[in-house]
């Protein structure tokens, strides 16, 4: 499948629109006009407009049966050629980084010259699905071929019964229970307290508010539905606010918040990725290339391991793949799906003991520069659109690297179905 030598992958672009809490300023919105408009924007920065891509890749978690097509129907309201292919992948809060991995590995291999990685996802537009008996009895309507026949159908259309929406959970089919259950869980098991998950959300805060006031999202955000910063940023946030907030899913002995979780989020972001040649036949900047990718799934299942404790698999073996260890890095984007999550997964990688009994190293990767870590806020303080979220990151610590002009950068996504996307960025 490979053509010519390898090639270095760059992202050259990107865009999101500021991202929302549920049911706040894209109330309206649904996943193909946000991911329309995010694409839109991105197509203007950099020029492209009427230009024919190597591809489109991304995807929704949560999306109406009508939205079959998605990306494609997105990009063919987006100002692109309208020959350009695209296509919808699905990886959980995974899904923008699978698809950049994706892009970028077609890039390598000489399939492709460029293409556009993107996510979008609303929780205030939920798809609601009609109950098993309403569908079967639609669907014997629409079969039926005699007036007795139809009149059988119509008449089970009127069980009240059936008329009683089926409304997403967000609970893992496998065990029942939210992601804020099962994170709860391995929080207690690693043994994070309430303070370190309150001082890491707090941090998230406080980079984001940093960055934006310093202008840093100037050109990664554009303005959007009269916002022009996630309004899930609390600027003024402080321990003791945070200190008050009653558990979220242990109400007596728990340690997870409202503040220290991300809340339901609608967005959309996209980066364009691309070959050195193609960029610089079109003199668009390569912020950082990406260099490596990985992806790992644990058996969560018999609740022998945590359900977001994917990271602390991928990120040893991406690092064993590479040569490199846990501290040759200059920035580390973890996800804050929860604060517990990133804390856990860093506890993982500092103990000897999972390191040798989960992944058969001889000692622990060790501790990292928390100074590094999520340094212009994270998940927490942007809030969550589950596909957009590694889009977000990646853009981010791009323009990380390219304003410092060197480095090399660890991204971390857990996903729901207990799995994880890694990447590795450079300079």
């Amino acid at each position: 499948m490979q053509i010519g030598e390898p090639r270095r992958v760059a992202i050259v672009g990107a865009n999101r629109i500021p991202f929302a809490r549920s049911n706040t300023a894209y109330a309206d919105l649904s996943n193909q006009t946000m991911l329309t408009d995010t694409l839109r924007g991105l197509i203007e920065k950099c020029g492209l407009k009427g230009e024919k891509l190597g591809e489109v890749a991304g995807g929704a978690v949560q999306k109406h049966a009508s939205d079959w097509n998605l990306v494609r129907e997105s990009v063919l309201g987006c100002g692109l050629d309208p020959h350009t292919p695209a296509y919808d992948i699905q990886q959980a809060c995974g899904t923008s980084l699978e698809a950049t991995i994706l892009v970028a590995n077609k890039i390598a291999l000489g399939q492709i010259d460029c293409g556009i990685a993107c996510g979008t996802d609303t929780t205030s537009d939920i798809p609601m699905g009609a109950s098993h008996d309403l569908r079967r009895a639609l669907v014997k309507l629409n079969a039926a071929r005699t007036t007795g026949d139809r009149l059988k159908a119509a008449l089970k259309l009127l069980n009240p019964k059936h008329l009683v929406p089926e409304m997403p959970t967000g609970a893992e089919p496998r065990t029942g229970k939210t992601m804020g259950q099962h994170a709860q869980i391995t929080a207690k098991k690693f043994g994070i307290s309430r303070e370190a998950q309150d001082e890491l959300a707090l941090a998230s805060h406080q980079n984001l508010a940093e960055a934006y006031d310093a202008g840093f999202f100037d050109d990664l955000v554009m303005p959007y539905h009269g916002l022009k910063r996630d309004n899930n940023l609390r600027a003024d946030a402080t321990l003791e606010k945070m200190a008050k907030l009653k558990p979220a899913f242990d109400r007596e002995h728990g340690t997870i918040t409202a503040a220290n979780a991300t809340p339901f989020t609608d967005g959309a972001s996209a980066v364009l990725l691309a070959s050195e040649d193609w960029a610089r036949e079109r003199d668009l900047p390569i912020l950082a290339y990406i260099t490596s990718g990985e992806v790992a799934a644990v058996d969560y299942v018999d609740g022998n391991e945590g359900l977001l404790m994917g990271g602390a698999y991928a990120i040893p073996r991406m690092l064993a793949k590479r040569g490199l260890s846990l501290q040759d890095f200059d920035y580390y984007e973890i996800h804050e799906a929860f604060a517990a999550v990133v804390l856990c997964t860093l506890a993982a990688l500092e103990s000897d003991e999972f390191c040798r009994e989960k992944l058969g190293l001889e000692q622990a990767l060790g501790s990292i520069d928390r100074s590094k870590l999520n340094v212009k806020g994270s998940s927490i303080a942007t809030g969550h659109p589950f596909a957009a979220t590694g889009g977000r990151i990646v853009a981010t610590l791009a323009k990380i690297l390219n304003e410092k002009g060197s480095g090399r950068g660890l991204i971390s996504v857990c996903a729901a179905g207990g799995q994880a996307v890694t990447a590795i960025l450079e300079k």
